[in-house]
């Protein structure tokens, strides 16, 4: 991995109940996660953070504890952020707060050049579809479910060298401003692309600005996401295994070359995809 991420914990302890958030200092578009030891007659529900809610999930390897990962907007601003636990204890509903430190991710920037029309779009059927395919994206990102399929580590899309990485301010043809919400990976039109953990195929599609889209639910919130491809071996629906082949890279949708860019979305928020992944494998998948 590129990017090394420490990790401080910090142990709570409320009458019987005991967690540990694993970071109270994060960077905007990095991922955190709190561990909570099973305690008899406490059920475990949400953290909440802001306006959302993360749902407490069973540890994927330790059954005595639950987990809930926190990601981090790219948009939060620096500031002490309060997540607050809502949990049961005999039946009695309880609340209790903690607090993460956001702190700037001081990401770089860079300038790109695309096709005009992928930049500011006038068709108003350009515009619209941009538009469905965008809350078609937000739906599936939407939907969580309580089984995992992760069984094993996570791996990367492809063995290539790293051409952009998550989070950079982009400058679109000297106008358009936006950030880099992946991690793009040097390769020709026609690199095999497999998936990074087992899953189930949440959507196939040629889309107006990722191009040829597939999208892996992972169970509990997590997906992976892989566009600009040139051909489809999975279809939707499809349970696949982690290094099974999704199908080829390509330069399809908004890009300058051919291309994988690579992402993440925990509870439709998008977040910086190697760090996830170091994140869950060292310290949630390490004894897998």
């Amino acid at each position: 991995m590129r990017l090394l991420f420490l990790l401080f914990f910090a142990t709570y302890s409320l009458f019987a109940l005991e967690y540990t958030l694993a970071d109270s200092s994060i960077a905007n578009g990095k991922t955190t996660f709190i561990i909570f030891q099973k305690e008899q007659g406490v059920v475990y529900d949400r953290v909440a953070h802001a306006d959302r809610a993360y749902k407490i999930f069973e540890h994927p390897l330790d059954k005595t504890k639950m987990y809930a990962l926190i990601p981090m907007s790219y948009d939060q601003m620096p500031s002490k952020e309060k997540l607050r636990l809502h949990y049961k204890k005999n039946e009695a509903a309880f609340s209790e707060d903690m607090f993460v430190v956001v702190k700037d991710g001081k990401y770089a920037k860079e300038q790109i050049q695309v096709t005009k029309s992928k930049v500011n779009p006038t068709s108003e059927a350009v515009k619209k579809r941009i538009s469905q395919e965008y809350d078609e994206a937000m739906r599936i990102y939407g939907t969580v479910n309580k089984e995992s399929y992760i069984k094993s580590a996570f791996i990367a899309p492809m063995q290539s060298v790293i051409t952009s990485d998550f989070g950079k301010a982009r400058v679109y043809n000297d106008s358009l401003k936006g950030y880099h919400g992946g991690t793009d990976y040097r390769a020709a039109v026609g690199t095999t692309i497999v998936a990074s953990n087992d899953g189930v195929v949440a959507l196939v599609a040629d889309r107006f600005y990722s191009g040829g889209t597939v999208l892996v639910d992972h169970g509990q919130g997590i997906y992976t996401c892989y566009f600009h491809m040139s051909r489809f071996d999975v279809k939707k629906g499809q349970k696949i295994k982690k290094s099974q082949q999704l199908g080829l890279s390509g330069a399809s949708g908004r890009v300058s070359g051919p291309h994988l860019h690579f992402a993440v979305r925990i509870n439709k928020i998008q977040v910086d995809p190697l760090q996830f992944i170091e994140l869950i494998n060292n310290k949630i998948l390490k004894e897998i």
